[in-house]
């Protein structure tokens, strides 16, 4: 897409050359055919180091732009970016890809569906009222329960189990809103990445990034009834006990167990080997690892102890 096209989508005016443009990408990681964009002045050092050569940018940032940068002055930032997210949205079916491919030895059940362009890899089982989307990829020996729906572009790695009912790959819930009120779609460009060796109850929903990867990385586990929301990256080999949200753009390094109903904020980072007990409630990033933590407000494991039996005494 050209530059100058998104200008005239935007109503606003291009500054600099018209460039080809593939897709958007966040500031830190676009590249020169990416759009990109900066809502505020603590981006300004990024800003200026970027690879990227298209910008949607306030006013006040335009100092700030590397050399020969092409760029539109938005009055809302986040408005025309969430706008411009649609532009480059893929259709959710591409029929225009090749026939699926399936390995030797893989079974995909007769109701199930896999769209074109889909490589399911070497002993695979695809079971009854699985969909499969566009471009998907499954590695070998993974087994897809009934009623799983992938979306296009997601990829599941080898020796997987993906239990009944679980969605990969649906809208992460983003949007930009206006002073009047309303809300503006964020369209979810991304994908999900599962790695191998990992399992994935019942129920349990993966949303795709705005742009690059949802990452759940080798050996986890997740319980039934999980929710992981976009952009998040799971380390390897966490525990993930039933009911548990993470909130966007959080990371959590290995080995961490979350214990059933707990909540994790957006934009996060939680140390390897930190353990959360039940009904955790986790607003703030974690550095030290090897922590065990409950409650919330969230505290140390012992201290929370201490504070329930204080709690028990005044009742008494």
């Amino acid at each position: 897409m050209l530059f100058s096209t998104l200008a005239s989508f935007l109503n606003l005016r291009l500054v600099g050359e018209d460039l080809e443009l593939d897709s958007m990408n966040e500031l830190a990681l676009a590249s020169p055919s990416q759009l990109t964009f900066a809502v505020h002045k603590k981006y300004s050092s990024q800003l200026s180091s970027s690879k990227a050569k298209a910008f949607l940018i306030p006013g006040d940032l335009v100092d700030f732009l590397p050399q020969n940068a092409s760029y539109i002055v938005c009055d809302d930032v986040s408005i025309s970016m969430a706008l411009s997210t649609k532009l480059f949205a893929p259709k959710p079916i591409s029929f225009e890809l090749p026939h699926a491919i399936i390995g030797e030895g893989s079974f995909i059940d007769e109701m199930a569906k896999l769209e074109n362009g889909a490589i399911i890899g070497a002993n695979v089982t695809v079971m009854a009222g699985a969909y499969i989307g566009s471009n998907v990829r499954i590695k070998d020996n993974t087994i897809i329960y009934p009623n799983v729906t992938i979306y296009r572009d997601c990829v599941i790695g080898a020796d997987c189990f993906i239990h009944s009912g679980t969605v990969i790959g649906a809208d992460g819930f983003g949007f930009s809103h206006t002073k009047a009120g309303e809300h503006i779609k964020i369209y979810q460009n991304g994908n999900v990445i599962i790695e191998d060796e990992v399992e994935i109850g019942a129920n349990c929903a993966i949303d795709r990034a705005v742009f690059n990867s949802t990452i759940i990385k080798k050996g986890t586990k997740l319980d039934n009834f999980i929710h992981i929301a976009h952009n998040c990256e799971i380390g390897e080999y966490c525990i993930f006990v039933a009911q548990t949200g993470i909130g966007g753009s959080t990371k959590l390094g290995r080995n961490c167990v979350v214990s059933g109903q707990s909540a994790f904020s957006d934009h996060l980072d939680i140390a390897a080997f930190s353990t959360f007990t039940a009904r955790s409630g986790v607003t703030k990033s974690i550095k030290e690892s090897g922590g065990v933590y409950s409650g919330y407000p969230l505290m140390d494991h012992r201290e929370w102890r201490r504070l329930q039996s204080k709690i028990s005494q005044l009742n008494s």
